[in-house]
């Protein structure tokens, strides 16, 4: 996409702050951020029922652009990929939603359109039940469906155990956050923060200078249930956050599992709630869950592509080449800094082993140079 496209992109995302769903509309009805910008003067005959607010915000978008620009410098100097809509490393899953955001900020190595995302959430006051299930969920969830997603938002309580269990469990595991990639909040979780850029990453639709008030927490919930197919919520008092990304989930039809507790337990109501209500689903292990997604297949493929790469690409491998597939098998996407830390291997000598690698059809480099293994098929040899 051209830079002057993504750059009217960030100003009527600026512009449209309070007005989502009419600016997708606006922008789907015109096929381009140019198309508006140019023919802002005119803009009711290609929304007909455009608001005299979002009109009005058209007219002088001098201030804005500047902001965009900023924003558009800090994203390059600060290694942030910018994800507009429709391209191909916009999730998709989000893309299907009304209330879709035209762009987002992404500090990463994950592929947001994996085959699956999960989103847990839950309360920030989490107890030593909370903190179990989702620790021993996500353990057995490892075995049963290696290759999840693990999405949540950076809070105190469940969100962090979320993050931290999947980071220790080998997944990637992304962070939506309520305001912009020029600081962390809150910022004890920047240790764990640090670790997803190279195991997830960090994502936003907020702009550098905006603070994390209470309604972009809100609008954060949305990212989390939109790039996801279902939510799982791990304690919840009778209202929350998490409730808010379960019942989010449910307009955009996507599955809620919710574990239940105990029914004097403050931060159970909720998810009982929703369980008896008959708008989550009971699950309370990860087999639970993968039965109930219909994903008992996963762990079987997982292991027969693992054996295919073994079989069909060691032998043409040599020992530094080899010792790069095992990395990428334990842990996809990685970028090259953190290959050569982890294996202790000099840049010259893995820089050569990873071209070498991608002549071979084995690995390919993504957005920001990230390493991905290409899974090849094992076609019974």
């Amino acid at each position: 996409m051209e830079e002057q496209e993504i750059l009217n992109m960030l100003t009527l995302t600026k512009m449209g702050h309070f007005n989502l769903v009419e600016m997708l509309q606006l922008y789907r009805a015109a096929g381009s951020a140019t198309a508006i910008i140019e023919n802002r003067k005119d803009i009711k005959s290609l929304l007909p029922d455009c608001s005299q607010k979002v009109f009005d915000s058209l007219q002088n978008i001098d201030d804005v652009r500047k902001l965009a620009e900023n924003e558009l410098e800090f994203s390059i100097r600060n290694d942030i990929n910018i994800l507009p809509i429709g391209t191909q490393y916009f999730p998709h899953r989000l893309e299907q939603c009304e209330d879709a955001p035209l762009i987002l900020f992404f500090k990463g190595t994950s592929d947001l359109n994996r085959k699956r995302i999960i989103n847990i959430v839950g309360t920030r006051h989490c107890t030593s039940y909370g903190q179990d299930v989702v620790k021993h969920f996500v353990e057995d969830l490892r075995q049963l469906s290696p290759e999840v997603l693990i999405v949540s938002g950076l809070a105190y309580g469940i969100d962090i155990c979320a993050h931290r269990a999947a980071l220790e469990n080998g997944f990637d595991t992304v962070a939506v956050l309520a305001h912009g990639l020029d600081y962390l909040y809150p910022t004890l979780h920047k240790s764990t923060a640090d670790r997803m850029f190279t195991q997830g990453g960090l994502l936003t639709e907020f702009f550098t200078n905006t603070n994390a008030d209470k309604l972009n927490f809100l609008r954060r919930n949305r990212i989390v249930a939109g790039i996801s197919d279902a939510t799982i919520l791990v304690e919840s008092a009778a209202h929350g956050g998490g409730l808010v990304t379960a019942r989010i989930s449910e307009s955009y039809n996507r599955d809620v599992y919710a574990f239940p507790g105990n029914v004097n337990a403050r931060y159970s109501e909720g998810c009982n709630n929703l369980i008896r209500d008959n708008r989550a689903g009971l699950i309370s292990n990860a087999d639970d869950f993968v039965n109930a997604m219909g994903w008992q297949d996963d762990a079987k493929i997982s292991k027969a592509r693992k054996k295919g790469i073994e079989r069909m690409l060691f032998p043409e491998l040599t020992d530094d080449e080899k010792t790069i597939v095992d990395a990428l098998l334990k842990v996809d996407n990685q970028q090259v800094n953190n290959l050569s830390s982890q294996l202790g291997m000099p840049m010259n000598r893995l820089a050569a082993s990873l071209f070498s690698l991608e002549m071979k059809g084995v690995v390919r480099v993504l957005a920001g140079g990230v390493y991905h293994l290409i899974i090849q098929q094992d076609n019974g040899k």
